[in-house]
């Protein structure tokens, strides 16, 4: 039989050994403000049903789960399906949880919304969700991002947000986050911090985990219909702060159906060359909760790299911490290479071009499938490629 998983974390807002609330003290009332807040209205009926409208009427779901039947012929194993939350308004499921995010917002009283983003899906999404709402936006994203990932600055600046640029470490998201966090220290009064990812201090984790979790809920309905009552062998999704992993496994976490979280390998094994927590990091703490951390000898975090934007974070979620350790979920990592390979396999079998983090998940699908005959994978494409472009075209000089 296995553990019951659902219903963590405990009133700490730990999972097991990681997670918790560990945040400077002038943070400490507006986090209670959000965990009060969220647990006084989450489950009433109202609230329930604003979220239900606007995840159908605004940003699209249900999502399909679309049978991927010429990937699957081509790599002669396994069936693979695949989630399509690529489909979504905005081009990834990083708008589930601004969405669920904004009516907390609303509901505080708070009418300026600040972000972080490193890939820009949750920097395009808060934009998004800021200017239905009526709210001012500032979104904190690192230069080097910036550069990488310009068609979603222009897209957050069109949507009226306010992007600004940090110059500091890496120039990616670990520094993005802090300075979205400097920022909410001095105007908590006025502001909310919509935290993109399964991350920072409790109750954080919990409120993405639960806005996510709509993913995995529509793919368990769906595949049970379409296999007439069966449930998938496998799980597949990438792994950056977690969200989308989480968002896809959470309700399949007490049955007995295998899953697997792919990391960002980057370019090699040495430090500052990857970004994949389980193989190369030690448990820590890192902007306001304790997980796997990417650190030196000394301590200090270590820079990473991924290709993909929104894979390159020295951190993973605490939820996929504890599941980890519990040998519940499997994490394994994808390189720059194979991730890239697998976009064009995806683009030229299906006609689906997958952002570059979800490009880590087909990897794996690819990698695994054909030893897997008689088996069904169902793969999180939790973002489409627009976005990737310009990085594609970088790497893949052949296209012209």
């Amino acid at each position: 039989m296995l553990q019951t998983f659902v219903g963590s974390p405990d009133a700490l807002g730990r999972f097991g050994d990681y997670g918790g609330r560990y945040a400077p003290e002038i943070l400490v009332a507006p986090l209670d403000s959000l965990d009060a807040t969220y647990r006084e209205v989450k489950d009433t009926p109202g609230f329930q049903a604003e979220i239900a409208e606007l995840f159908r009427q605004y940003s699209g779901r249900p999502t399909p789960l679309f049978y991927a039947r010429r990937l699957s012929d081509h790599l002669g194993g396994a069936d693979i399906y695949l989630k399509r939350e690529d489909l979504l308004h905005t081009g990834a499921h990083k708008i589930n949880n601004c969405l669920g995010q904004a009516l907390l917002a609303r509901q505080m009283g708070k009418r300026r919304i600040i972000a972080e983003t490193g890939a820009g899906q949750h920097g395009v999404a808060t934009a998004t969700v800021s200017a239905l709402f009526g709210m001012d936006c500032v979104v904190y994203m690192g230069s080097e991002d910036m550069r990488r990932q310009a068609l979603n600055v222009f897209r957050m600046r069109l949507l009226g947000a306010e992007v600004v640029g940090v110059d500091a470490g890496s120039c990616t998201l670990k520094e993005a986050i802090s300075e979205a966090m400097r920022d909410w220290a001095s105007s908590f009064e006025t502001t909310h911090y919509m935290l993109g990812s399964a991350l920072g201090p409790h109750p954080y984790p919990l409120i993405v985990r639960d806005f996510q979790r709509v993913i995995g809920v529509e793919a368990r309905e769906q595949f049970l219909e379409a296999s007439d009552g069966a449930l998938p062998d496998l799980l597949i999704a990438c792994v950056g702060g977690g969200s989308n992993a989480i968002g896809l496994f959470h309700r399949f976490l007490d049955d007995s159906v295998a899953m697997v979280g792919v990391e960002a390998g980057g370019h090699g094994t040495a430090l500052g060359e990857h970004a994949a927590r389980f193989s190369g990091g030690i448990p820590g703490v890192l902007q306001g909760t304790k997980s796997y951390i990417l650190q030196d000898e000394d301590g200090q975090i270590a820079l990473t790299h991924s290709v993909s934007a929104g894979l390159d974070y020295a951190a993973v979620g605490p939820e996929h911490a504890w599941l980890r350790d519990l040998g519940r979920v499997q994490y394994t990592s994808c390189s720059d290479g194979d991730a890239l390979a697998a976009v064009n396999t995806l683009s030229r079998l299906e006609g689906i071009i997958p952002a570059l983090e979800s490009a880590h998940a087909v990897a794996e699908a690819i990698k695994r499938a054909p030893s897997a005959t008689g088996q069904s994978f169902v793969l999180n494409l939790s973002g489409r490629g627009d976005k990737d472009i310009g990085i594609l075209r970088e790497n893949m000089p052949e296209l012209g």
